[in-house]
């Protein structure tokens, strides 16, 4: 029986081989599956929008839930509307000195922040401004929590929040992520008279009859860490260095367009 000898350069030319025909073909496979990955980041980003505004029902039909909804660029100094491609990433963009600006007071400790960031319009078939949807994002007690928080027509009254991407402790500061937990926000001020930020998630909340009680969200139990990062992060968002100069422009545009 004839026998073989194989010398490590046989060993190492099969070794290659078979490493350049897997790489070939799992870089077909994530070419390949591109388009699929990008649709499903696009609907989880669609369902979680509709999801905080308290809109999305099950098997509804995304592309014409969303002819109604513009998404609007806006600069966080100016609340101006700027014109962006629509691949255009504001989490991304923190990552480039060009594109985003350092904090001096960083509550929500993010450090950067976008230039222009995005807002979502939702309208209802007559037109009229249904819910604005505002991306959010600050550190909690593990990780940098992501969500959306949506306000009614009054750009005042929170019609609801919804955190999709964390690292929080399950059972304790996880919670974030429960309708249960979400629900205590409906209906909450972000303002008071003055106009001044009043919104605070505070362990008990308040008293029903207590002035602040439209304020005041409960704190998760046993997550002191993460509900004050809930708290920062929202405050912060809602204030100047955020999304206040274009909730400034927003309140002004649709007044006069109420007119």
């Amino acid at each position: 029986m004839p026998t073989y000898e194989h010398s490590g350069w046989h060993i190492l030319l099969v070794a290659f081989l078979v490493c350049l025909v897997c790489g070939v073909v799992v870089s077909a496979t994530a070419v390949a599956l591109r388009p699929m990955q990008q649709e499903n980041r696009l609907r989880f980003r669609q369902v979680n929008i509709l999801q905080a505004a308290d809109l999305y029902r099950p098997g509804m039909e995304m592309q014409a839930a969303f002819e109604r909804i513009e998404r609007r660029f806006v600069e966080l100094e100016t609340g101006k509307q700027v014109a962006m491609p629509p691949e255009y990433d504001p989490w991304r963009a923190v990552r480039d000195p060009e594109l985003s600006r350092p904090l001096e007071e960083d509550p929500a400790h993010i450090r950067r922040v976008p230039r222009v960031a995005e807002v979502w319009l939702i309208q209802d078939e007559a037109g009229r401004l249904q819910r604005v949807v505002l991306p959010v994002r600050g550190l909690g007690a593990w990780s940098i929590m992501s969500g959306f928080i949506a306000l009614e027509p009054d750009l005042n009254t929170i019609a609801g929040i919804r955190f999709y991407d964390h690292g929080e402790t399950p059972g304790l500061g996880g919670e974030i992520e429960k309708p249960r937990w979400q629900r205590n926000w409906v209906g909450k001020k972000l303002f008071d008279e003055s106009g001044a930020v009043a919104i605070e998630v505070v362990k008990g909340g308040a008293a029903r009859d207590d002035p602040a009680f439209v304020h005041r969200v409960d704190a998760i139990s046993g997550a002191s860490i993460t509900s004050r990062g809930v708290h920062n992060l929202v405050r912060f968002w809602v204030g100047e260095a955020g999304y206040g100069p274009c909730l400034a422009r927003l309140r002004e545009e649709y007044r006069n367009s109420a007119r």
